[in-house]
């Protein structure tokens, strides 16, 4: 498969306001990226050319916000690229220009027709590198050749640096331009580094006349509750001729100019395209299957290494290694734990990237802190943080799919020690309250103030899922864990631990039958609350890992009552949504500011990543109904052309539209897809 194409929008199919509400999204596997609306309109503070991942305690950092565009042809008329621009007095301009938005290999195209003459604009951010490639060229007419008659593009660059998650009215520094030959360096009196940019084309020139753009409106961030008018600072305007025969390129960068300097534009464009092929071809569905093909591509956004953990970096090519993390959302995650073993198989063992499967193993096992791994690390910070009850056992289901793609019985070795580190500090009781019951053999969880599984909202001190106790999705992953732990202590000779853990487990798997299930409701209870004992039988998802993980801890008889009970109320064709509909506290919308929007959070709100579990659970009940499996997926796979382009949203609301919101890209959300889309098209 040599080409990978994703229409996003398309004049006389889509509306213009489409062309706002849809996005696009490039990484450049440093948890960098380049992010905006399809119609050239900044709607959320993330939203910019170059968000340059940069050393901590920096972080990613906004450096390249915007380029307003114009087009002034020879005979005086005025086009203007984005759709929501102002007019000018000299010159007659045009707006909503725009014919198509794709992807090609996952990178962003645009066309726009300016009366006779096509325009084509591409975007590019460097592999391992914060740098952003803008490429502009004229193309024949689609109804004849067009008359090749240089015309003038002009480019104004606007910034404000800033960290990418601070608010928009956020006071502007005062910036500096420097000017050597054909760079252009703009600083601040800040520890910021400087941005470079470069044009590159036929008779390139630049005009300086600096200017601040004062009230953009980013109307996400009015809807979600925050700050929503910001300043933008503009050193002046490139301008240079474009013919069918001369592109333009711009090049912005916030790394030296000897990295800028040692590949051209054309070959950066080339290696680029390269790689992603690469990617592709390494995959036997990628190269038979368009869709994918796509989420090879969606997932290698999301496969980085942190730029700013200098010390863990060091540390790791030290033993031999590179670090590698993931992130788990744009614009706003970071890297966590339980995202990245989640996402671990659809990420990187169903794109056959082993060895940053390894590499991210490796890394978390360094990590791991009284028998715990990081919930995440905060933007630009070295350490993590270890509020979680259920990354932890994630990890031992990554390391079990990684070992059924790759046999790596060094690396088993390796981390066994550590496995049996973080299973002794469970038996003994470890922080948060995690701790097994030796009445009964479950796990439990819980501290007042935090909320410790998946279901982690958390407002204010508002715990607004309050799931303190033995979590039924907490007490199956552990069992997991166990059967996991006793089988390789058995590959490894060691007969007497092994036999501990294998018991601990079959107590585990008699008091989970015995406890969570109810006869009188036909499904299993969410948790046993920490304090009374008593079951909470609110209808949510999380039973099914009950049944989906690879030693399921319920009974198989129940099976089939769970995945049909679940498939009634919680499925959606974007997921399964967190609570039954007829819950006094089911929430159809997630929207409004931040408390209005974590008290929907897990409250009804569908979470695309839950498809996963779901499918693997149904396929365990009917084994030879893979077409019908495949058609829950279907909802996600169309959903790749809309809201961010050629990614998969993290939420949707819970009732019809099933409007996408929270992050536009997810990790886990685009990996279970991924991994279920393969799973459903493989033989009976």
């Amino acid at each position: 498969m040599t080409n990978v194409t994703r229409v996003g929008w398309e004049r006389g199919r889509d509306s213009l306001e489409t062309s706002i509400n849809r996005e696009w999204l490039v990484a450049n596997g440093l948890g960098g990226y380049a992010s905006g609306t399809l119609a050239g309109v900044p709607t959320r503070r993330y939203h910019g050319l170059l968000v340059a991942a940069l050393p901590n305690p920096w972080g990613r950092t906004m450096m390249l916000d915007h380029l307003v565009e114009q087009v002034d042809l020879p005979e005086g008329t005025q086009y203007r690229l984005s759709t929501e621009r102002e007019s000018t007095a000299d010159a007659e301009t045009k707006d909503e220009v725009l014919e198509q938005f794709r992807l090609e290999l996952g990178l962003p195209v645009w066309t726009y027709l300016l009366g006779g003459l096509v325009l084509e604009r591409r975007l590019m951010l460097a592999h391992m590198q914060n740098t952003v490639y803008l490429r502009y060229r004229l193309l024949p007419h689609k109804g004849g050749e067009s008359e090749d008659k240089p015309i003038t593009l002009g480019l104004r660059p606007a910034m404000h640096f800033r960290p990418h998650d601070a608010p928009v009215s956020r006071p502007i520094d005062p910036y500096t331009l420097s000017l050597i030959g054909d760079r252009f360096e703009v600083s601040t009196t800040g520890p910021h580094p400087s941005l470079k940019m470069r044009v590159e084309g036929d008779s390139p020139i630049f005009h300086f006349y600096p200017e601040r753009q004062e009230r953009i409106n980013y109307r996400w961030e009015a809807a979600r509750g925050y700050e929503a008018h910001g300043t933008l600072w503009s050193p002046g305007l490139f301008q240079a001729k474009l013919s069918l025969q001369h592109p333009t390129y711009l090049v912005a960068s916030s790394e030296s100019w000897e990295t800028m300097d040692a590949v051209e534009p054309a070959r950066a464009w080339q290696y680029e395209r390269e790689r992603r092929l690469r990617l592709i071809h390494a995959v036997p569905s990628g190269r038979e299957d368009v869709t994918a093909a796509e989420l090879i591509l969606a997932t290698d956004q999301f496969v980085i290494v942190p730029a700013g953990r200098v010390t863990d970096s060091t540390r790791a090519k030290a033993r031999g290694e590179d670090l590698r993390s993931v992130i788990a959302g744009y614009h706003w995650f970071t890297d966590w734990g339980r995202d990245t073993m989640i996402s671990l198989e659809g990420l990187t063992l169903c794109s056959g990237r082993f060895q940053e499967a390894r590499y991210i193993l490796h890394s978390f096992a360094h990590y791991v802190r009284d028998g715990l791994i990081p919930n995440l690390f905060p933007e630009g910070s070295q350490e993590g943080l270890y509020h979680t009850a259920d990354a932890t056992l994630w990890f031992f289901h990554a390391i079990d799919r990684y070992l059924a793609y790759t046999g790596d019985s060094e690396s088993l070795r390796l981390l066994l020690p550590t496995l049996l580190s973080i299973a002794k500090a469970h038996f003994d009781g470890t922080v948060f309250g995690i701790a097994v019951d030796p009445s009964d053999g479950l796990l439990s969880q819980g501290q007042e103030g935090f909320a410790l599984t998946w279901m982690d909202a958390l407002c204010d001190g508002w715990v607004v899922t309050p799931r303190r106790g033995k979590a039924v999705e907490i007490n199956a992953l552990w069992f997991n864990a166990l059967v996991l732990l006793s089988t390789w202590l058995e590959s490894e000779g060691e007969q007497e631990s092994a036999k501990t853990y294998k018991d601990a487990a079959q107590r585990a798997q008699e008091s989970f039958n015995r406890r969570f299930w109810s006869d009188g409701v036909g499904y299993l209870a969410d948790r046993l609350d920490k304090e009374t004992g008593a079951p909470d039988f609110s209808l949510r998802p999380n039973q099914i890992f009950a049944i989906s993980l690879p030693h399921p801890i319920l009974d198989p008889s129940r099976w089939q009552a769970v995945v049909d009970r679940v498939g009634e109320a919680l499925l959606t064709p974007f997921g399964l949504r967190t609570l039954d509909p007829h819950h006094a506290d089911f929430k159809p919308n997630y929207h409004g500011d931040l408390r209005t929007r974590d008290a929907a959070y897990h409250q009804g709100t569908v979470w695309s990543w839950l498809i996963g579990p779901f499918v693997e659970a149904w396929l365990k009940v009917h084994p030879n109904e893979r077409e019908r499996a495949r058609s829950f997926l279907l909802g996600l796979r169309d959903h790749l052309g809309q809201a961010c382009v050629g990614q998969v949203a993290e939420i949707f609301d819970a009732t019809a539209p099933f409007l996408p919101r929270g992050c536009v890209a997810q990790a886990w959300g685009v990996a279970e897809l991924f991994r279920t889309w393969n799973l459903t098209n493989a033989p009976v």
